[in-house]
């Protein structure tokens, strides 16, 4: 498990984001297209699984527990499962840690690239990302921009 800490004034909504997408964005270059899933999300108040056949997104209720989870510097736990890679994330309003079953090497790739973007004033993200982790019909799109 490769960890960092985050020093930066970048609000808990944006880190949740970053700290979703890098770990998938990187894990392409191994896995290609195959699909995400969210397979667990733990935050110290819940334990979220997919209902049956439906994927697990980040509704408002499962979004607001890991954001005041994270404002009140507590780690939020995400499995996630992509092709045949294992992610884990551990993420926090000050840290970040990712754990990867199939290629490690990717570990090492992924805390890079997000010591770089915590560095940045605006982070970059694809903004087609969020539309596949919130449900369509939220209006997390926007929360997120602010």
């Amino acid at each position: 498990m490769k960890s960092i800490q985050i020093d930066n004034d970048l609000k808990s909504k944006k880190k949740l984001v970053l700290g979703l997408f890098w770990p998938i964005r990187k894990t392409i270059k191994t896995e290609g297209c195959a699909p995400v899933r969210i397979k667990q999300i733990t935050t110290p108040n819940n334990t979220y699984h997919p209902e049956g056949r439906k994927l697990l997104k980040l509704s408002d209720e499962i979004f607001d527990d890991v954001i005041n989870s994270m404002q009140n510097n507590q780690e939020v736990e995400f499995e996630i499962s992509m092709g045949n890679e294992l992610i884990e994330l551990k993420i926090g309003d000050d840290s970040f840690s990712i754990s990867t079953t199939k290629s490690p090497e990717l570990e090492e790739e992924i805390v890079e690239k997000m010591e770089l973007e915590m560095q940045r004033v605006t982070p970059d993200f694809c903004q087609t990302f969020v539309p596949k982790v919130f449900p369509q019909d939220s209006t997390r799109s926007k929360k997120l921009s602010n």
